[in-house]
């Protein structure tokens, strides 16, 4: 896999877990422990595309 299949493999997970965030916020009893979650994902996900992109 090349960085930049890496890079749109991570940004479509990105984009998967924003959606289910949105639908889960949206319920009438969202989980928040599970949007957490979600968020800390994307948050790893964010910085391992800036790392890819942006090597040290």
């Amino acid at each position: 896999m090349t960085a930049e299949d890496r890079i749109v493999s991570l940004r479509a997970r990105h984009k998967s877990l924003e959606e289910a965030i949105d639908q889960e916020s949206h319920r009438p009893h969202p989980n928040t422990d599970q949007v957490a979650d979600w968020k800390r994902q994307k948050l790893r996900i964010k910085d391992e595309i800036a790392a890819i992109e942006h090597p040290h």
